[in-house]
């Protein structure tokens, strides 16, 4: 199966990264595409952009940053599509 990813901090990333070692166990031909940190890279796969790049925190920040959120919105839908994973999994992360 093909698995899209979306962790948005670190403790999404240690939790994705665990998640992705397990379902390799039950899926050895899994392929994995994410929005992570080092875990998940650790465990494979393609990284798209590191939560470093893309998470901000406080009113301000997100305020501050809105364009850039928006067109990283626009990327990941398109790039949903363009990947046509079997699931896409969001963990610990509301964006």
């Amino acid at each position: 199966m093909k698995y899209y990813i979306i962790a948005g901090e670190a403790s999404g990333d240690l939790h994705a990264a665990n998640l992705m070692k397990a379902l390799k166990k039950h899926d050895p031909m899994a392929h994995f595409r994410y929005w992570g940190g080092d875990k998940m890279q650790a465990e494979g796969g393609q990284l798209v952009r590191h939560y470093r790049q893309t998470a901000y925190m406080g009113v301000f920040e997100v305020l501050a940053n809105l364009g850039k959120i928006a067109r990283n919105f626009k990327f990941c839908r398109a790039d949903i599509v363009k990947y046509d994973p079997d699931v896409v999994i969001l963990v610990d992360y509301a964006g």
